[in-house]
């Protein structure tokens, strides 16, 4: 299968294959997260699902169902899920940290799979360990492809939660601003966008965790 060039993102990118290049974004994903804290009140891990587009789903599974019974199961999907967490490397994940002298430096992610719900709807679920970066307490985070190639938005209800947070400590979600739009950008310009741009950061879905 042919993808558009950007072995960063090889498995992630492969439904522009087949959609044509006449808009952005052209990957969804509804977000959901957990934040893992350590005794010491510093953020540990990030504990992301990430739920595709239907089109992207079908696409992505594609000759997958090796054992033929019409279930995608987690060793069919093994493959794809090495794939896309490694491929996630160079964009950081998605997930940048906005306080702070120093951005967060992410270990290997872990406890990383791929599920297919009864639908064939696909889910990546990965563990981020931060090595160094995250303060105590208090910290903001945003989810988002610089590229907009991928569009993130939270899921509904309670998108974001914390684990082991020191007491007292809440998280807000915020989606992109109402004023965030693509306007009339053409496809050469997406083109061109990178895993350094800020394009992307206009449509960012934000986590705000406050403490004491």
């Amino acid at each position: 299968m042919k993808t558009l060039g950007r072995a960063a993102l090889a498995a992630f990118f492969l439904l522009a294959c087949i959609v044509g290049a006449s808009a952005h974004p052209h990957v969804w994903v509804t977000a959901k997260s957990e934040l893992v804290y350590s005794p010491n009140g510093k953020l540990k891990e990030i504990r992301h699902a990430w739920t595709f587009d239907d089109m992207f789903s079908a696409f992505a599974a594609q000759g997958l169902d090796t054992n033929g019974d019409g279930k995608l199961s987690r060793d069919e999907l093994a493959d794809l899920a090495k794939t896309n967490v490694e491929s996630l490397k160079e964009f950081n994940y998605f997930t940048a940290n906005k306080k702070g002298d120093k951005p967060f430096e992410f270990g290997e992610p872990v406890d990383y799979w791929l599920e297919a719900d009864d639908k064939g709807i696909l889910t990546l679920h990965f563990t981020l360990p931060i090595k160094s970066g995250a303060p105590k307490g208090s910290l903001a985070l945003e989810i988002y492809d610089p590229t907009y190639f991928v569009a993130f938005s939270f899921a509904e209800g309670k998108p974001v939660s914390l684990v082991s947070a020191p007491a007292g400590c809440a998280v807000e979600t915020k989606g992109p601003d109402d004023s965030a739009s693509q306007g009339n950008s053409s496809e050469s310009f997406f083109a061109q966008l990178n895993a350094g741009s800020s394009y992307g950061e206009m449509f960012a879905n934000r986590i705000t965790v406050r403490c004491p």
